[in-house]
């Protein structure tokens, strides 16, 4: 019986521009795989991508806060090649390896967490999520989650009901696990205030769950897909409190406003609040998939041995970029960096938004660190969310060499995220294409 096979398609980029690229991307990769851009990247380092055709773009994005060490980092690099070439994989639970021991000891010792701590390591965010609710559950015996709304958390079945947003992570894929509740995130520019989810919390224990069936409060200091809002210090120091007088656990998910983005190692840090567990990804490894759990000892080892883990779960490889780009944090000063590059951003964006016509469409420009974001709205008023605009201007600012990312629950907002490796003069350079882009789109 003869058997036939479909000639496969070259896979090397040469010759191929973007629009083909996007077609055989139509015909290969899922439709549920949401692409931003059509832009496909062939090379990049520190803040600058080039693309298939030769066309250079500034980046803004660092691939969702990953990046917070630029693109190839030397260093990073350096030690990825030295890995690969004493060994790529043995899996942690059978043949451990002194890389990840390393990296746990570090993590252990950054955390904002008094006393001994350890660590889980992981492969994605939403794996370090999930595994913190199993610890949290285990360490309590209790079902009950609490999130907030706005809140992004991953894509797995738990992160999407811990996610406080339906369009489009929710959509088609209930029904969630149960046992998750969400109580408003405050947020002064539209209204709601730390009283206001006081309130909430306070009928949400007399009406749903009493708070000794809560196992676990998770909460991003700063909103990442939410809209880059921050959550008031005393209201976390309010949270701290009521994890303490229940036993809840009180879990900081850190995955995209860690590892120096605010101008601390962890944005928890400016509250002064001390959690039970951290959750981290993105910028942990500099490009390479890695995620951690750190946390209390005692709640990190309630769970039983087997309990924890995964194929590649602290991958070798993602252990030494993740031990390279903590050498980098501290050699490089990035938190400080952090600081300054942030300073910065918000300063020029306030600059446009005291220019007419700039003036009506951003409402808020708001950041912790270089953790910045803009808010575009109609008529100068919070309540008309601009969406349209906020798109058009992603696209437009692709066009002309800028990546620039949208989030917030109406989609109206634009976050910046761009390596804290990257100097003042490409950040200028990227903003005044901002403005640019923004002042041609509300002036057409």
């Amino acid at each position: 019986m003869s058997t036939s096979f479909r000639s496969s398609t070259p896979s090397g980029t040469a010759g191929a521009d973007n629009a083909t690229w996007q077609s055989r991307r139509e015909q290969a990769v899922v439709r549920g795989v949401a692409t931003l851009l059509p832009h496909f990247i062939e090379r990049a380092e520190n803040a600058q991508m080039w693309d298939v055709e030769g066309r250079r773009y500034i980046d803004f994005a660092g691939g969702i806060a990953v990046l917070n060490t630029g693109h190839l980092h030397a260093h990073v690099k350096a030690a990825v090649r030295e890995q690969l070439e004493r060994f790529s994989h043995t899996c942690f639970q059978i043949n451990p390896y002194p890389e990840y021991v390393r990296l746990a000891e570090r993590l252990n010792a950054l955390v904002p967490i008094v006393g001994p701590c350890k660590t889980l390591l992981l492969s994605t965010g939403a794996e370090a999520v999930e595994n913190a609710v199993k610890i949290a559950r285990a360490h309590t015996g209790r079902p009950g989650v609490l999130a907030f709304s706005g809140a992004f958390h991953g894509r797995t079945m738990m992160g999407l009901a811990l996610t406080g947003k339906v369009a489009p992570y929710k959509l088609g894929f209930g029904p969630l696990p149960s046992s998750v509740y969400h109580l408003p995130y405050p947020v002064a520019y539209h209204g709601v205030t730390v009283a206001h989810t006081r309130t909430a919390l306070a009928s949400l224990f007399k009406t749903e769950i009493e708070p000794e069936r809560v196992a676990a409060i998770i909460i991003e200091p700063v909103q990442g897909e939410g809209g880059f809002y921050q959550a008031p210090p005393e209201f976390l120091r309010e949270l701290r409190t009521l994890c303490d007088e229940h036993g809840i656990v009180f879990v900081a998910d850190e995955i995209q406003s860690g590892f120096a983005r605010t101008g601390r190692m962890f944005a928890i840090e400016h509250a002064g609040v001390e959690p039970d567990l951290v959750t981290m990804a993105k910028s942990l490894a500099g490009g390479f998939p890695l995620a951690a759990v750190t946390g209390k000892a005692a709640i990190m080892d309630a769970p039983a041995p087997g309990g924890l883990g995964g194929t590649y779960a602290g991958s070798p490889i993602g252990c030494a970029a993740a031990n390279a780009v903590l050498d980098i944090i501290e050699q490089e000063n990035l938190c400080q960096r952090a600081l300054a590059m942030g300073a910065l951003m918000v300063d020029a964006i306030e600059t446009m938004r005291k220019q007419a016509p700039l003036d009506k469409v951003i409402g808020d420009v708001r950041g912790l660190g270089a953790m910045v974001a803009m808010e575009l709205v109609a008529d100068g008023d919070a309540a008309k969310p601009a969406a349209e605009l906020t798109r058009a201007l992603v696209r437009a600012c692709a066009d002309n060499g800028l990546i620039i990312l949208p989030c917030g629950v109406y989609g109206n907002v634009i976050r910046f995220l761009a390596p804290l490796t990257a100097d003042e003069a490409l950040l200028r350079e990227g903003l005044d294409i901002l403005q640019q882009q923004l002042h041609a789109l509300v002036t057409e």
